[in-house]
């Protein structure tokens, strides 16, 4: 099933590649939790506020320019989160890259220890361990509940937001990411 999604969003490809994402075939494609996801009407910058790795280098949003970016705000005291952190691995594994990146930021009170042993328990070996200890990052884009996932376009502006937990591995959640990411080149 997830072999012929890909091919009909292959087919669509060419045209979206040229013009830009055609949202309206591409919101046609949220199935089951990808219905949650909802499209901006105006796409905005995200932020640029900094944020860091667990070894306290700083990173920013601008430092995955050009990629599609899947930026999920999430916690170690988060049940949803500890439910969807192995669909964002997997996500990560099939499609990300060059053109996709899987961003995870643990944002609050989250020790180093207990964000490790989080990725442990649940088997996540391909995803970042960013923090945003302070929230601040978060706060300024509006992040009010956890999980949070925003979708930011190759020119790090914010094209879409799902509140709550998905699985960003099904069918649905591939074509969509796999439309954007070829819309976006």
């Amino acid at each position: 099933m997830r072999r012929l999604a890909l091919a009909c969003l292959l087919a669509l490809t060419p045209v979206a590649a040229v013009a830009g994402p055609d949202i309206a075939a591409i919101e046609a494609l949220r199935d089951g939790g990808m219905k949650k996801l909802v499209f901006a009407a105006d796409p905005q910058p995200v932020s640029d506020i900094a944020f860091s790795d667990l070894d306290g280098s700083t990173h920013y949003l601008s430092d995955f320019a050009g990629k599609l970016v899947v930026l999920n705000f999430w916690a170690t005291w988060c049940a949803p989160c500890k439910k969807e952190m192995p669909s964002l691995d997997r996500l990560q594994a099939e499609l990300g890259g060059d053109t996709l990146q899987v961003v995870t930021i643990a944002t609050g009170r989250n020790s180093p220890a207990g964000i490790n042993r989080f990725f442990q328990e649940e088997g996540v070996s391909n995803l970042p361990t960013y923090i945003d200890p302070k929230q601040t990052l978060a706060r300024d884009m509006a992040v009010l509940a956890l999980p949070i996932t925003v979708l930011i376009d190759k020119e790090g502006r914010e094209i879409a937001r799902l509140r709550g937990e998905a699985d960003w591995d099904t069918d649905s959640a591939l074509a969509i990411l796999s439309a954007l990411s070829a819309a976006d080149s």
